[in-house]
């Protein structure tokens, strides 16, 4: 007998054992001869990581679908592996070193990256085993590491590739600059942060002789203020022999190349071409104009840095401005020995006291000196309190500078094209379809993508430089070391005898000097769909499995990786890497906010494991997974979907103390039953729908069509119904009863596998009937049931409208659980008046109904509900007090009444729903509908009382 509990806790570690024990996950299981391939590669998880509700989401609907498919009799592969995440591993392992006092640099490269192997070895990959937890059935036994031997092999040969052919290159230009990490790092490791700051309003003096007409226009009181183009006429002009600009960092004005205007912009026209002379430096530098600057935002005329500002660098571009970096890499000013600043510059004594007052001093340092000196030299016109975005390191939590550097870069504009393509022409399409959109305007638009990291951890990039500095791209040392020998023996001059010693007396490292950058990790992961296969060797499982199926995945990381994959797939493998990117929403907390630990709201995936179990969790991720729709996650949601599972256990345990067990030879077609034929044809419905949902990327439905037929149709209705038949007299019909419920609960089994495949392999085993299994649940096929009898589902169906009609009536009116109430029936047909004739035991048992009949009118003082073409009334007068219930109901819909006033009193109030966060408006626009639809529900039997008076 089945246990009375379902303990989550005891059968999740016994069910996972037995998946490894059978190997039921590894590629292929289970899979009919000659069977098309399913794969879905798994976006791998960081190193450092550990669970949390976005993986767990994305990792349950593609669990649904690889078990679904698998089921299916698909050749299936779930290829797992991780991301050796350098920034965040060389992170953790440093702090561990800080903490005995060291230092990696006191170790070197080489003994620091076997301290790194160590700490992966005993402490990375949690995730993993939590992965596991989660009811992932990846075939392990294939798992992958961006920095194993075969995948490390493949980054380098794809690097190589693309360099001979001209699509990677080394290139000085700005980056992201973390001066805590002292790395560059991508747009994806940057957080927007708001902050409270200043803008400082500076004046840089014209160059002598020249000076212009400004326009200003009147305040009330007669002060002159900024005028802009918007404004109409000027009130008057003022002559100036200086610009006004503005700036949130007055530290780089040190960098100041340029001062750009708007071509259009009234104000400046007859400056453009003269020059300014940048204060405190003496620099003279040219006034532009350029479509950049906007005439309306700040004075207009904007500093141009063109190593200092992704901007001001496009800009610069354009017009050819030099570009000064003033700034070390730990963010500190450089001066007097940087040779682009002090290039042309006059070394009078004003140049010598900013040297002497700002070389060397952090940049926030800087800038308070600089503004101090600004002020004392009168060139500050004023300063604005300003609050703006900082960009700031995820990970070193810093501001980030833009910084002016060599990297290497690769030309994605080249390898983006045949991207697009894929995507417009239908190859590869995204689900929801909106996230094309999205995908085209970044890759129409793409920049060169920076993939050099000063790290140790990482692909240390192959390349070698010669003693002219000279770069060597080659896939081993050896390699560059040929065609360094080659290149140099080709030159004029002492090269010969140089390389004839080296050679002779040659030691690895020290003829050629390795390139000591690492590439950044997502370069690894853009090969993750044919490097896990093996690739560059020509596998088998390349062959079979490549090109994948589906890629699920997140929306942020749309630019970073999918694209990335999509652009070196089809340079190398000549085939798109998916034909489907299903993208998949943000899971936030119960109030549509997003979870972030300084909110406090973060849930952990793993704690509603222990409490509630995976298929709990799993199930309730499935069920709000609706496609563009965030889920807002409630524990007390999966609370509610662990009583699913307990309800389907309570309904196997009900039908095995009826005697309800495996009959091998029941056929849908033979029962004779009307209540088994409309099960069986409800059965058919529900797969169809939970097959639908699962192949069309809408999980929600398929989870809900599955909770429909389990809960309502099965368990509340099916095993309600069965009640006399396993109770009564007639032999044949309870073992057709016992046969068709075992059959049917099979059936769940399966369609629920994909979503709760713990208790429903449980559920499996225990369910045999006595005789083992012929296998595990996770490799039994996929139901497709076609039994269809019309008469006998439409027949049950109107019995259960019936009966639901009438208990909605009962608790809308408050008639007393207990009591017995009288039906009368108007207007009913022959087949309405049949039907409750054969149904008549039912109508009472269920329904709660004394006596039934039929009139011509409805009877005074009934509460009415249509059914069909009859209208079924309660007459209340004997069950209720209906002025009582009236006043009731009254002060209730009053009461709403008042919430919902105060509500739409505060939602309408701009200052509230402008100034208060995100989640905090939307709370209290969901407190407003649940208030209107509580009032709709009651309004409904104030009606009703009414009517019945």
């Amino acid at each position: 007998m089945l246990d009375k509990n379902y303990d989550a806790a005891s059968v999740e570690p016994k069910i996972a054992e037995n998946w490894e024990r059978e190997r039921a996950f590894r590629a292929g299981a289970g899979a009919e001869p000659g069977a098309e391939t399913f794969t879905i590669v798994i976006p791998p998880p960081n190193v450092t990581g550990s669970l949390h509700m976005g993986h767990a989401l994305n990792n349950t609907l593609q669990d649904i679908m690889v078990r679904f498919e698998r089921m299916r009799g698909k050749d299936v592969l779930w290829q797992p592996g991780m991301d050796h995440a350098g920034i965040a591993t060389q992170m953790v392992v440093e702090r561990q070193l800080m903490e005995r006092q060291q230092h990696r640099r006191d170790l070197g490269r080489e003994k620091f990256i076997e301290k790194v192997w160590q700490w992966k070895d005993e402490s990375g990959g949690a995730i993993i085993n939590q992965l596991k937890r989660l009811g992932a059935s990846c075939d392990w036994s294939r798992e992958r590491f961006t920095m194993d031997e075969g995948l490390s092999r493949a980054v380098i040969e794809v690097f190589v590739s693309l360099y001979k052919q001209g699509l990677i290159y080394k290139d000085k230009r700005l980056v992201n600059w973390d001066p805590k990490l002292l790395t560059a790092i991508s747009d994806l490791e940057v957080e927007q942060i708001e902050v409270n700051g200043n803008l400082w309003h500076f004046r840089y003096p014209l160059e002598p002789g020249v000076t212009y007409e400004h326009p200003y226009k009147l305040d009330g009181e007669g002060n002159r203020v900024d005028w802009r183009p918007s404004d109409g006429e000027p009130d008057g002009h003022e002559t100036r022999d200086y610009l006004v600009v503005a700036t949130t960092r007055p530290e780089t004005m040190l960098g100041d190349t340029g001062v750009a205007v708007h071509p259009d912009d009234p104000r400046y026209k007859s400056l453009v071409g003269k020059h300014v002379v940048l204060p405190l430096v003496g620099r003279r530098i040219p006034i532009i104009a350029d479509e950049y600057p906007d005439p309306e935002a700040g004075t207009g005329a904007v500093k141009m840095t063109p190593a200092h500002d992704f901007n001001d660098f496009e800009v610069g571009k354009r017009h050819r401005l030099p570009q000064i970096n003033v700034m070390t890499v730990e963010a500190a000013i450089t001066l007097k020995d940087n040779e682009d600043f002090l290039e042309g510059l006059e070394r009078d004594a004003r140049l010598t006291t900013t040297i002497a007052r700002l070389d060397g001093l952090d940049r926030f340092e800087a800038r308070k000196a600089l503004v101090a000196m600004m002020e004392d030299a009168g060139l500050l016109e004023k300063v604005e309190p300003h609050r703006h975005t900082i960009p700031h390191g995820d990970r070193g939590g810093v501001p980030i500078e833009p910084f002016l550097t060599d990297q290497w870069y690769v030309d994605a504009k080249t390898l983006a094209k045949p991207a697009i393509a894929s995507v417009r022409e239908g190859r590869t399409k995204f689900v929801p379809k909106n996230w094309e959109k999205t995908y085209f305007e970044w890759m129409e638009n793409i920049q060169p993508w920076c993939i050099s990291r000063q790290l140790w951890w990482g692909h240390q990039i192959p390349a070698w430089y010669g003693p002219d500095g000279h770069v060597f791209v080659a896939r081993t040392e050896k390699e560059a070391l040929d065609d360094a020998v080659e290149y140099y023996l080709a030159l004029e001059g002492p090269w010969k005898s140089w390389v004839e010693d080296q050679l002779e007396n040659y030691e690895p490292g020290k003829v050629l000097t390795r390139d000591e950058d690492v590439l950044d990790t997502w370069f690894s992961s853009a090969l993750w769909p044919f490097s896990t296969l093996g690739w560059p060797d020509k596998t088998t499982e390349l062959d079979r499995y490549y090109p994948t199926s589906v890629l699920v995945t997140g929306f942020d990381i749309i630019f970073f990786w999918v694209a990335r994959m999509m652009m070196i797939s089809l340079h190398f493998m000549e085939e798109e890497p998916f034909h489907t990117v299903y993208v998949h929403a943000l899971v936030r907390d119960k109030n549509g906010a997003k979870m972030s630990k300084s909110k406090g709201n973060v849930i952990d995936p793993l704690e509603l494991i222990d409490e509630y179990g995976a298929d709990a969790l799993r199930f309730t991720l499935a069920i709000m997974a609706a496609q563009g729709r965030d889920v807002k996650l409630d524990p007390s949601r999966v609370a509610g979907y662990r009583n699913f599972g307990t309800k389907l256990w309570n309904a196997t345990r009900f039908a095995e103390m009826n005697g309800v067990k495996r009959d091998p030879e029941f056929r849908p077609e033979d029962a004779r039953l009307a209540i088994n034929r409309w099960i069986l044809t409800e059965l058919t419905r529900a797969a169809e729908a939970i097959t639908g949902g699962i192949t069309s990327y809408r999980f929600n439905e398929a989870a809900g069509a599955a909770y429909r037929f389990v809960w309502s149709q099965f368990c509340d209705w099916y095993l309600e119904l069965l009640k006399p038949v396993f109770a009564g007299d007639d032999e044949d019909a309870r073992a057709e009863a016992r046969a068709c419920a075992a059959y049917v609960l099979d059936e769940i089994y399966k369609l629920l596998h994909p979503m709760m495949p713990y208790m429903t392999e449980e559920l499996w085993a225990h369910m045999g009937g006595g005789v083992e299994r012929d296998g595990m649940l996770a490799l039994t096929r996929w139901p497709s049931p076609d039994f269809e009898d019309a008469e006998a589902a439409a027949d049950i169906n109107w019995l259960i409208d019936l009966v639901s009609g009438i208990r909605s009536v009962r608790a809308e009116v408050n008639v007393p659980a207990a009591a017995m109430a009288p039906l009368v029936a108007v207007g009913a047909d022959e087949t309405t008046r049949a039907r409750i004739a054969r149904h008549d035991p039912a109508i009472r048992r269920l329904a709660r109904v004394e006596e039934l009949g039929f009139a011509a009118e409805a009877p005074k003082g009934s509460a009415q509900f249509v059914l069909g073409e009859a209208t079924f009334c309660l007459p209340l007068g004997d069950l209720i007090d209906i002025g009582a219930e009236t006043i009731r109901l009254e002060k209730e819909i009053g009461k709403i009444d008042a919430e919902i006033s105060r509500l739409d009193k505060k939602l309408s109030n701009e200052k509230f729903v402008a100034n208060a966060p995100g989640d905090i408006v939307a709370a209290e626009r969901e407190k407003r509908a649940e208030f209107a639809e509580a009032r709709a529900k009651l309004q409904v039997a104030l009606d009703r009382m009414r009517e019945a008076d």
